[in-house]
Formats: C-alpha cells, sequence, structure tokens
C-alpha cells in the first residue's frame, strides 16, 4: 500500500517547494519595488519631508551636531535630533546631498521591521511561506510604501518602538517559556528601555506611554501565572525602561546650547498643543469628521491603502468565531500580544484632538501578522474587492504614462516598460478573479504592481523631463532665484534641482486663485524679475506654451512638474481620460538679465 502513495507525497513536497519559491521572489518584487526611484521627486510621502531636509542640510553646513538650525519661522526644533543627525552622516555633512542617499536608513529600518515580521511568523508556525507572506503583507500596506522609505520619522520609530514587542513575542515562543520560567529581567527591561530611549529621540518624548503600555499590558497579559507580586514587580521593570527611554530624550535638553527653545518650540508647541482644540475637544471627538474618534476607529484600514478591505474581512473572520464561541476559548500568547499591540496604540491615539492614521503606523507589523495568520480565514471576497480596487490604479497609472509620453515626457523604452507592467498588472487581477485558489496572492501582487507602474510611470520626471540640464545649471551659479513655495519648506526641492544657488520662495498657488487677473498674474512676475536674478515661474493652463513676459523676459531652462494640489473643479469627468489638461504643467526658468551667474555675483 505504501508504493502507490510515493509518488503523491512527492508531488505534494515538489509543490511545496515551488509554492514556497514563489512566496520568496514575490517578497523580492517588494524589495525591488521599494529600492527603485528612492530619490525620485514624486514618490509618495509627507510634506514634512523636505521641512526636515532642509533643517538638516543646515545644521549639516554649520558644522555641529546642535543647535539645529532653520530659515523656517517656528520649524527649528520640530522634531528631536537623531533624525536629523541621521540625514547628516547619510549625506556625509552635505558632501553627498541626494534624496535617496537621505532616504537610504529609513528604507533600511523598513526592511529590517519586515525580516523582524518574518522571524516572528517562522516562530509561530514554521512554516517559511507563512514567513514570507507576513512580510509581503507589511510591505504591501501603503502606509509602509509611504512613510517607510522617505525621510520621515515613521520607520525608525516604528522599528525601536518594537524592538520590546517583537523580543516579548520570541520570548513567550521559545520553548523554555514554562509555568516556572523566570520572569523578564531587570538587565533585559534596561536594554529594551535604551531601545525605546531611541525610538523617542527620533519623535517625541509623548510616545513613551503607548510604547510603554502595550509592553506593559502584553506582559502581564501573557503571564502564566498572574498575581499581585507579578503585578508589582513588572510594573516596576517596565517603569524602569520608560525611565530610561525619557532619560536618553532629556539628553536633547542636556547637549543643546539653548534648551529653552528646545521646550517652547518642541515641548509646548509641537506637543502640548496637539492637546488642545480651538473648536472643542468634545465637538472635534464626535462630529470632527475625518478628526473624530469614529474616524479614528479606521485608522488601521486607511493605513492598508489597497489592502483595506482585507483588513475589513480580518476583523470579520476574527471576530465573528470568537463572539460565537462566548470568548470562552483561551487564546495563544502570540495572539494576546499581537490582539494587545494594536489595541493600546488604537485607545492612545484617540485621546489627542489631533487625530491621524499615521500615529497608528508603529503598530502595523502586528496587524500584518495577524493577517498572515488568519489568511486563509479571511473570505475570498475580500480579496476579489481589492484586487478591483488595484485594477482601477494600474489602468488610471497606465492612462497616466501614455499622456505623459505623448506630451515628450521620456523613451519609448520607459513608455514599453510601463505598458509591460500594466498589461501584466491587468493579467494578474483577472487570474485572481478567475481561479479562486490564486484570489489571495494574487491580490498581493497587485498591489506590487500598482506601486511599479508609479514608480514607472513617475521615472521620466526624475530624468531629463523632469530636472533642467546640465548646460542650463552651468548658466545658474550662486544666483538669487525666486521659487514657488506653497507649503512650508517645499523650495527645499530646489537645493536638489539647482544646487549652488539662493532661493527665495513666494507663493506658488496663491497667485493663480480663481478670480485673480492675469494682468495681476503678471505684474507679479514682473516684480519678481525685477528683485531676483531669475525666477522659476509655474505654468497657470495647459495653453499656455510660455511665460507671460516673453518676449521680454530670457527663458533659461524648462522642466516638466507634476501638479500636486487642485482647485475646485479642476478636475472633471469630462477631462479625466486627459491627465495632460489637469495633472502636467511647465516650469520654467526665466530672467530678464543678460547673464544670471554674473548679476549674481556684483555686489
Amino acid at each position: 500500500m505504501s508504493r502507490p502513495l510515493q509518488p503523491s507525497i512527492s508531488r505534494r513536497i515538489a509543490q511545496t517547494s515551488w509554492a514556497t519559491l514563489g512566496w520568496m521572489a514575490l517578497l523580492m518584487l517588494a524589495v525591488v519595488v521599494y529600492a527603485m526611484g528612492l530619490g525620485g521627486q514624486y514618490n509618495p510621502t509627507n510634506g514634512d519631508e523636505l521641512v526636515y531636509t532642509h533643517i538638516a542640510r543646515l545644521t549639516a553646513a554649520s558644522n555641529h551636531w546642535l543647535p539645529l538650525v532653520s530659515e523656517l519661522d517656528h520649524m527649528r526644533n520640530t522634531k528631536p535630533p537623531l533624525l536629523f543627525w541621521q540625514a547628516m552622516v547619510a549625506g556625509d555633512w552635505g558632501q553627498h546631498w541626494t534624496m535617496a542617499a537621505l532616504r537610504a536608513p529609513s528604507l533600511i529600518y523598513t526592511l529590517l521591521i519586515a525580516a523582524a515580521v518574518a522571524w516572528s511568523a517562522q516562530l509561530i508556525t514554521r512554516n517559511l511561506q507563512t514567513a514570507c507572506l507576513s512580510a509581503c503583507v507589511y510591505l504591501a500596506f501603503f502606509c509602509t510604501f509611504r512613510y517607510g522609505r522617505t525621510f520621515l520619522t515613521s520607520a525608525p520609530e516604528s522599528f525601536w518602538f518594537n524592538v520590546p514587542l517583537f523580543w516579548l513575542l520570541w520570548h513567550r515562543l521559545a520553548p523554555s517559556h514554562s509555568p516556572t520560567q523566570k520572569p523578564v529581567g531587570w538587565l533585559a527591561h534596561a536594554l529594551l528601555g535604551i531601545a525605546l530611549g531611541l525610538g523617542l529621540a527620533y519623535k517625541s518624548f509623548a510616545l513613551i506611554a503607548p510604547a510603554a503600555a502595550t509592553f506593559w499590558c502584553a506582559q502581564l497579559m501573557t503571564e502564566r501565572s498572574l498575581n499581585w507580586h507579578r503585578v508589582f514587580s513588572t510594573t516596576l521593570k517596565v517603569g524602569l525602561s520608560a525611565c530610561l527611554a525619557l532619560g536618553i530624550f532629556a539628553l536633547w535638553f542636556v547637549l543643546d546650547p539653548d534648551p529653552r527653545a528646545v521646550w517652547q518650540e518642541f515641548v509646548i508647541g509641537e506637543n502640548a498643543g496637539k492637546m488642545s482644540s480651538s473648536e472643542g475637544y468634545w465637538h472635534v471627538a464626535l462630529m470632527g469628521g475625518g478628526g473624530s474618534m469614529w474616524a479614528q476607529l479606521l485608522a488601521y484600514a486607511q493605513n492598508a491603502g489597497l489592502l483595506a478591505l482585507v483588513v475589513l474581512g480580518l476583523a470579520w473572520a476574527g471576530l465573528r468565531p470568537r463572539v460565537k464561541s462566548g470568548l470562552a476559548a483561551p487564546m495563544p500568547h502570540h495572539l494576546v500580544i499581537l490582539f494587545v499591540w494594536l489595541a493600546v496604540w488604537l485607545l492612545v491615539f484617540t485621546l489627542p484632538s489631533q487625530r491621524s492614521s499615521r500615529y497608528v503606523i508603529p503598530a502595523m507589523p502586528a496587524l500584518a501578522l495577524l493577517m498572515a495568520l488568519y489568511w486563509d480565514r479571511i473570505g475570498r471576497s475580500w480579496f476579489a474587492a481589492s484586487l478591483l480596487l488595484c485594477a482601477v490604479f494600474i489602468g488610471v497609472l497606465g492612462r497616466i504614462a501614455w499622456a505623459g509620453h505623448e506630451m515628450g515626457m521620456g523613451s519609448d523604452a520607459q513608455l514599453y516598460a510601463n505598458l509591460a507592467v500594466v498589461a501584466l498588472g491587468f493579467m494578474v487581477v483577472l487570474s485572481g478573479l478567475w481561479v479562486p485558489s490564486w484570489t489571495r496572492v494574487c491580490s498581493l501582487s497587485a498591489c506590487f504592481l500598482v506601486y511599479a507602474c508609479f514608480g514607472l510611470t513617475t521615472a521620466p520626471l526624475n530624468g531629463q523631463s523632469g530636472r533642467y540640464d546640465s548646460p542650463t545649471m552651468l548658466k545658474i551659479q550662486n544666483a538669487r532665484i525666486a521659487v514657488p513655495s506653497s507649503f512650508n519648506g517645499q523650495f527645499e526641492r530646489f537645493q536638489f534641482l539647482l544646487p549652488g544657488n539662493t532661493f527665495i520662495p513666494y507663493d506658488g498657488e496663491g497667485r493663480a486663485a480663481p478670480g485673480t487677473a492675469p494682468d495681476a498674474r503678471h505684474a507679479e512676475l514682473k516684480r519678481l524679475l525685477a528683485n531676483h536674478d531669475v525666477v522659476a515661474w509655474l505654468q497657470d493652463d495647459a495653453f499656455e506654451l510660455l511665460p507671460p513676459c516673453a518676449p521680454a523676459c530670457k527663458v533659461l531652462g524648462m522642466r516638466w512638474e507634476i501638479k500636486g494640489r487642485h482647485k475646485s473643479g479642476e478636475i472633471t469627468l469630462n477631462n479625466l481620460w486627459t491627465p495632460q489638461s489637469w495633472l502636467f504643467r511647465r516650469e520654467w526658468l526665466v530672467t530678464q538679465r543678460a547673464d544670471p551667474a554674473i548679476a549674481a555675483s556684483q555686489p
């Protein structure tokens, strides 16, 4: 009887091996997508990135670690110094000042978190496929893609705040964890307190509340036998971790030559201000729309992005069986830790008057692990809906790439590469909808293909089409350039486009407000030309082929830009298929002087 079964066993082993290789290949695709275009101008990010870049650059130029330096009013001590020191070291104190260099540490942090998620899943399930799946889920979250590879605090804070929780999870999963096992010791809490302190030194002292509370609750709720002595001992140990963490953060006041400014700008302005609201705390909390407590309850789904519906499916699949059983069945320790991890971070960040889904990003690794563990229990329909959502984004990005190419952006090879990924994306979507056993893996694959399409669509604007050519850059050196800036620190992007010049920001969007007369806009450009060597002027509408000062002024160069903010009614169903009219616009470098470089050097 054993001989006929032998081929079946071999076939199963072969199928398992191929499936494992497939998951490993998908994980490698995710890493490649994350590394692709790391230094791009149009990566999904947050407006604070350029503010932080500005502070880091000027602090590096001062040749001192502290105090932090900024030309922006009330935006100097906006974050603890560790974030800026990281950029100063990565950029070699200004010698290699590129966005790719500044963002690389965040990417490393993100990949380390993904590795910790995979290792946790491996310890829980002893299954390499599930380990790869969990890492893929974490990297497929839009919040990870947006905040996990840019020069922001999200990746480093998530790493350091999660070190104690990953350590506790691994500790509870160890074979030696038994009723007679000794509790977590003082030395371990001291070392984990240092990790928490590094997280605070990236973001804020206030985050000790969710970080320490999660660590404390997770320990107590996973103890084999709980008594008042164990509660008191654990509280003291976690208190030690918290005190050490706060002590590391407090070094900022000791090392900074101007601690009073740190107190006023960071503690009072940046942190205390988030606990008050001019509209009334309860009014915002209950009826504040996107800033209400009810909206915050969907924070994890919002952060998941294209997998938002799958997160809702996870909640349905995970809660329904336990409600039916009356919560009687004991929950494994690893699930207790993951649920506490998610619950405490969400609870804490429903309390401040300023709420955002971004605040719970440090708990997203726990969500990725839960999704991987419940993967086969989540209904197929949730994944199918996610596939349809991906198909919409793939189609829109493909159309934008085609329109950009028609306008002369990028090469034929770039367009063909983009269209190939678009075609592959639609094939993956159709395969997932047609073959039930492929639906789940196809939903993850489609997410990464959306990100790949985005990178390929913006790639031409990270090359010649979106940058000034070398002859133009050689003409403009040490010049005073007026540049459009509609958000704090937005002018900092010109440090990468036209290095070696001085930039003076002006309101690039306000001049084109509805009702503004063309003569008024022309007068603004004339004023800027009279007071600066060069002006970077944005196209007002799609039919404007030259700046309004032409032919009286001289056009030194032109590049294409993606418009980030749109006026009401600018995008409609009638023009949705023609992004040429609302997405792309020209930016000209214009001057009324013969040689801006020479003019700038004159007293």
